[in-house]
């Protein structure tokens, strides 16, 4: 490997540390706020469920965010830093504002603006753009439906109890295993794009063929970046999530997890790098939505869609602007 090429990969790494400090979060929100797990506790049980993820779900989500977004013969070391540059600033801004926006689409923005800036809009995969940009507004859906529909359900099951009490209890203990899962889904999805990146800089590197997989020094170094961001930071983003959106019982949290895991379950499945934010955000606005609308704080709730909806072309431009230089050359 150059130098050049070790330094890309290790600002991919930190990238992956600012998904975990800015997105990971996310994976940990619901059961925090409800007081199940102390937010210690919480990263140590979500960090163990993200790495199991890779065991159960394999990469295909990095597959495609090394071979479907981009046109594999632009990813240059110098586009993929300049993309890593545009998600990085863009994580940081958002982080700032206590806003729980996409790491996976800052990524895909920041890679789709510097290679627009290096080749133009030719260099596109239109396919893979348009499926990421379908689910941008299904995944958030899938997770708000969901939501609504366990926890009515899970209501309905339960309205005759009197033992207010001891179900609760029992919630709390089922909320560790909903966490297990959307820690899973967490891992099947968002872990990967950091291995994405640093795949497509080796085959761009021709250190591997354009058919390889991602080698496991990938896979562990990605795991153990996210994790240590996840511990260093991002409770700003755990609060909004966690309490202004909506209020939280282990009930309601337990039902949006589900929610939630299931959709990424799904995603995952497909290959499809959706984000884990908008997902467990639509199933939080879900289950909050059962008690009467104006249980969700929708002006937050707006606020966070306005990010979702600037994440792309925001990094997209910050992208575009850190490749000018190397253009310039």
């Amino acid at each position: 490997m150059t130098l050049g090429l070790v330094l890309v990969i290790l600002v991919a790494l930190v990238f992956d540390f600012f998904n975990g400090f800015h997105d990971a979060a996310n994976s940990i929100a619901t059961v925090v706020s409800t007081r199940v797990l102390t937010p210690t506790l919480a990263v140590v049980w979500a960090a163990f469920f993200n790495f199991v993820a890779f065991l159960l779900f394999g990469t295909k989500v990095a597959a495609t965010i090394a071979k479907g977004v981009v046109q594999p013969s632009v990813l240059t070391t110098s586009v993929i830093f300049a993309g890593l540059v545009g998600a990085i600033v863009w994580d940081v801004i958002t982080w700032y504002f206590g806003l729980p926006t996409s790491s996976s689409h800052a990524l895909i923005g920041g890679m789709g603006g510097a290679a627009v800036a290096k080749a133009g809009w030719g260099s596109l995969i239109a396919d893979g753009f348009r499926k990421i940009a379908v689910f941008i507004v299904l995944s958030p859906i899938l997770g708000l439906f969901l939501g609504f529909t366990i926890l009515v359900g899970v209501m309905w099951l339960f309205h005759r109890s009197r033992r207010v009490d001891r179900l609760n209890k029992g919630f709390r203990r089922m909320q560790l295993v909903s966490a297990a899962a959307f820690s899973l889904g967490h891992g099947a999805n968002d872990a990967q794009k950091t291995m994405g990146v640093i795949l497509a800089l080796l085959i761009g590197a021709k250190l591997k063929p354009a058919t390889a997989g991602v080698p496991l020094w990938v896979v562990l170094s990605a795991h153990a970046a996210i994790g240590l961001g996840t511990l260093s930071g991002g409770w700003r983003i755990v609060h909004t999530m966690g309490s202004k959106i909506t209020k939280l019982q282990p009930v309601s949290g337990m039902s949006a997890e589900t929610a939630a895991a299931a959709t990424l379950f799904f995603t995952a499945h497909a290959g499809i790098p959706v984000s884990t934010t908008h997902t467990i955000t639509g199933a939080i606005v879900g289950v909050g939505s059962t008690q009467r609308l104006s249980a969700v704080r929708w002006g937050v709730a707006g606020r966070v869609v306005w990010a979702w909806l600037l994440t792309i072309p925001g990094s997209f431009a910050v992208a575009w602007l850190a490749y000018l230089p190397f253009k310039l050359r």
